[in-house]
């Protein structure tokens, strides 16, 4: 078996990154040398990945290969590494008040980005899972790492939420893991462009052990009826930490399901799953009162929206990775301002402390309405726009036009929602608010980092599209 160390670049910028913080922070003690350090190693992961070897390695014989580097891997791999960037400089002004301690924080950060940049490449099922559990297992932890609770806060509320997700999680793991020794009894194979061959009288049990991996991955995107942990989890996370899980958790999850759909047959699974998944996290929405968990519903049936082209398994990967660049970049962006607005430490609060922030922050309220706009669907966000019309598109084209039908009605239930967010910050404020502070320049560079990116989305969306082909 040869290895081709430079197509390997990415994974060893990645995971070499962990290992240079601890060594950082061990050498220094300081925590501008252990975040420098992760900005270092997103940024050299990026490079890695756009000028990287396409050739696939670890390879069996010539087409069973356990790291497939491609278009999709390298466009997960740029974002994974982005999005932990920026959710480290929406911790900075955290970290400067010693609300985690800094070493752990960026360390388990710079680990879930390495467990990211794997399942992109991952070729074969036990590379898949073990790149999901790494990327899912440091997120345990940061969801309640944090010396002491703030005022606003309930202090069981982030252990809370992190068991609640431990459990979960786990739970989904086994169920995954069942899936795959069932495929694997039956088709003999390992190998994700080998899932499907040999099944012969075992046909059932692949069916099963199909059926069982959709379930165990579902639980990573909060798909309905296995999204019950994805709201309190949210709400109960520091709010970079919720980003992070709103944003990178749920790509992660996509993208194993893409390479699970790509080459079984599971079009009936994933359209249940996306017609329950949008209609459920739409309606739920509609009654939330906290910003936050207003967003991790509103993520749940964008969630759906990403579930139904991949109901049209490998025609439908595509569709499916661009509209989840596009909702990464916009739900990162309503984090983002979520983080500037509400003071350092304190958790998302009710949608009605956001009243009058146009008048004191009219750029964060303006980036906040860009950001609703384009998960509705709606200019001016663009990208949104782009991304539901390339979905519906996909289903149309292939004769799904009722699931098109259903993912347009639930766009138009969204708008409810998403319209009366975007309103609060122009309304009059009570006479009793306090007067909200200025974004730290970490969140503010953050957050402008996100608009462009957003910006640039909308108005080129044709290069995703195109160099994902």
């Amino acid at each position: 078996m040869t290895i081709d160390h430079v197509s390997l670049l990415p994974l060893y910028a990645a995971a070499g990154t962990p290992l240079l913080v601890l060594i950082a922070e061990l050498a220094t003690g300081k925590r501008a040398a252990a975040a420098g350090s992760v900005l270092l190693g997103g940024l050299a992961t990026i490079v890695c990945a756009v000028l990287g070897s396409r050739t696939p390695t670890f390879c069996t014989a010539t087409t069973l290969c356990s790291w497939t580097p491609g278009p999709v891997a390298v466009v997960s791999a740029v974002v994974f590494a982005a999005l932990t960037v920026g959710v480290l400089a929406l911790s900075l002004p955290g970290l400067k008040l010693s609300l985690a301690p800094p070493g752990e924080y960026c360390f388990l950060l710079a680990s879930s980005m390495a467990g990211g940049v794997v399942i992109g490449y991952a070729g074969d099922l036990i590379t898949l899972i073990v790149g999901l559990e790494t990327l899912t297992l440091p997120l345990y932890v940061l969801v309640a790492l944090r010396r002491f609770a703030p005022r606003e806060r309930v202090t069981t509320r982030g252990a809370s939420a992190s068991v609640t997700f431990f459990l979960v999680s786990v739970i989904s793991t086994a169920i995954a893991l069942l899936g795959a020794a069932l495929n694997y009894a039956a088709t003999g194979a390992l190998h994700l462009n080998r899932l499907t061959d040999g099944i012969g009288p075992l046909a059932p049990v692949a069916t099963v052990g199909a059926a069982l991996l959709v379930i165990g991955f579902a639980f990573k995107v909060a798909a309905v009826p296995l999204h019950a942990w994805a709201a309190p989890t949210y709400d109960g996370a520091p709010i970079p930490v919720a980003a992070y899980l709103s944003t990178a958790s749920k790509l992660g999850g996509v993208l194993a399901l893409a390479a699970i759909v790509s080459h079984l047959d599971t079009g009936s699974t994933m359209a249940v799953l996306a017609v329950l998944t949008m209609t459920v996290g739409n309606l739920v929405a509609l009654t939330q009162t906290r910003m936050v968990r207003l967003l991790a519903w509103s993520s749940v049936a964008q969630a759906g929206y990403i579930l139904a082209p991949l109901a049209l398994g490998a025609d439908g990967i595509r569709a499916a990775m661009a509209y989840t660049v596009f909702f990464v970049a916009l739900e990162f962006i309503a984090f983002a301002v979520i983080a500037a607005l509400r003071p350092t430490g304190a958790d998302g609060g009710l949608l009605s402390a956001y009243r009058g922030t146009a008048r004191r922050s009219p750029w964060l309220a303006g980036a906040l309405v860009l950001s609703l706009a384009g998960l509705a669907g709606l200019p001016p966000g663009l990208a949104g726009l782009f991304a539901k019309v390339t979905v519906i598109n996909a289903l149309i084209d292939r004769g799904w036009g009722w699931l098109a039908g259903v993912v347009a009605l639930n766009a138009v239930i969204a708008l409810a929602y998403y319209v009366r967010v975007a309103a609060i910050p122009y309304t009059t404020a009570p006479a009793t608010a306090r007067p909200q502070a200025r974004a730290p320049r970490p969140v503010a560079i953050a957050l402008i980092a996100g608009a462009a990116i957003a910006v640039v989305l909308g108005f080129a969306p044709q290069l995703l599209f195109g160099f994902l082909t």
